[in-house]
């Protein structure tokens, strides 16, 4: 069992192949196909990507993650290959192109074994939305893995491979990461490219690592972050390296948003632990302060007008004519246009894609979405007013731990009210990440959720490996 790439390493050292390693992470998959996690499996390329891996560790030219073994949420580009985002929509679709992050993965030697199930176009909480069935959580297979990204998490829970892309429109990486016992970071806005990613709503998603640890959360995130020149909304600066060991002497400011531990409905144990965490940093010499955050309420109203008025906008290009899911019954350009999107859309695609048409139609725009635009203003300079007296900011990432599969699946507003506590650092687009700290009497973990200020991943991650340490 590898449960993390320096214990790989050591194997590679001591006489193992990267071969060997992709066999193990092959029978891992197959023993546990019941879980659904996958959506495809490249055996035949990953064996071949293997040995080339080999070979270079031989001659000594291998990258940084030779040995590595990666699995990407069905929504990245990855060329000669499939990618559906789990819509019947995108049947049969092969990409052209690898995205940018998945192209620098590939340039450092690692090995991607396949693409994970996920809800449909990264819309939901629970992975219950996938076209092809949802995804069973390793640690209880009663349970949701979370969403968006469940398949993405559940491959790391269950040993499947050594890291995970996933991508995080509202929480869509820390949720998943909370609900199956998981490190979940999402760097911030800008700093990955969105370059072959799949749209859901392009001023919020955000591709990020899933991971057993905080060193490998770190090195994927260091590679495949940067300037791009496919990606405008990118921040234009060069990768850090990033340095995850934490000074032992230095003393921080944090923060903790209150009205998330006063809210109704929070798990009384999700609110313990959140307090006991913030006790034992004060214990390590830490100032650890309340603050107000008045718009609890808001943020996810505003999230989901915003992000389905982004959606109608993006989903306009999945027609039936172009290319995937194409009605046999269609006539005409219309009815094929009609005909297909609602045969080749979900239940819940659909509901987002109506609720943002209405909101950017006539005589609602300003009303809605107008209106979504300057809240989310309140919420970043709220945000930003915060990080200029504060160096991190702790929150439960999640209100409950994960839920029965099929218990929410009518109640569209508990579902997307899961996201309450995550929601803040899209709409502001600070980086985030979700430490697996609790573990629940009904024997679930749950996730601390920690929030730095823009572009400061690298005392994020470092902060978060002292936390695992020290905050058990």
């Amino acid at each position: 069992m590898y449960n993390s790439f320096a214990e790989i390493k050591s194997a590679l050292i001591s006489g193992k192949t990267v071969e060997d390693i992709t066999h193990y992470y092959l029978d891992q998959i197959e023993a546990k196909k019941h879980l659904n996690v996958f959506l495809e499996v490249f055996t035949a390329d990953v064996l071949s990507q293997a040995k080339l891996v080999d070979e270079k560790i031989k001659a000594g030219t291998a990258g940084k993650l030779a040995g590595m073994v990666i699995a990407l949420k069905d929504n990245m580009a990855y060329k000669g290959h499939k990618v559906s985002a789990a819509s019947k929509i995108l049947e049969g679709f092969e990409s052209l192109y690898s995205g940018t992050a998945v192209q620098r993965l590939l340039d450092e030697d690692a090995v991607i074994i396949g693409r994970l199930n996920c809800d449909e176009f990264a819309m939901g909480s629970s992975n219950e939305n996938s076209a092809f069935g949802n995804v069973l959580n390793p640690v209880n297979e009663k349970m949701v893995p979370g969403g968006s990204s469940g398949g993405s998490s559940a491959a790391i829970a269950a040993n499947m491979c050594t890291v995970s892309l996933g991508s995080d429109t509202g929480g869509s990486i820390r949720q998943p990461a909370s609900f199956t016992g998981t490190v979940g970071f999402k760097p911030t806005y800008g700093r990955v490219s969105r370059y072959g990613l799949l749209a859901y709503a392009s001023s919020f998603d955000q591709i990020g690592t899933f991971s057993t640890n905080i060193e490998d959360a770190a090195l994927v995130t260091e590679i495949i972050s940067g300037k791009d020149e496919y990606d405008s909304t990118l921040h234009q600066s060069d990768a850090e390296h990033y340095d995850i060991n934490f000074p032992t002497d230095k003393k921080l400011k944090i923060a903790y948003i209150v009205d998330c531990l006063e809210r109704e409905g929070i798990d009384p144990e999700i609110k313990a632990k959140t307090i006991d965490t913030i006790e034992q940093l004060k214990a390590l010499g830490h100032t650890v302060e309340p603050v107000s955050f008045p718009y609890l309420d808001q943020m996810v109203p505003t999230y989901y007008v915003l992000t389905t008025a982004e959606a109608s906008s993006n989903f306009s290009r999945y027609d039936g004519v172009h290319y995937g899911h194409q009605s046999k019954e269609a006539e005409g350009v219309e009815n094929t246009y009609k005909k297909s999107r609602s045969e080749g859309f979900g239940e819940e695609v659909k509901r987002r894609i109506m609720l943002g048409t209405f909101v950017l139609s006539h005589g609602y725009y300003d009303a809605y979405y107008t209106k979504g635009q300057k809240v989310r203003r309140v919420i970043q300079n709220k945000t930003n007013e915060i990080f200029a007296d504060h160096d991190f900011v702790i929150m439960p990432t999640t209100p409950c731990t994960a839920f029965e599969i099929g218990k929410n699946v009518d109640d569209p507003i508990t579902m997307y009210l899961q996201d309450i506590f995550t929601v803040q650092a899209n709409l502001s687009g600070n980086p985030a990440i979700s430490l697996p700290l609790g573990q629940h009497s009904n024997g679930l973990p749950f996730g601390i959720q920690v929030m730095a200020n823009h572009f400061d991943e690298g005392n994020l991650l470092a902060f978060s490996d002292y936390m695992l340490k020290n905050c058990q």
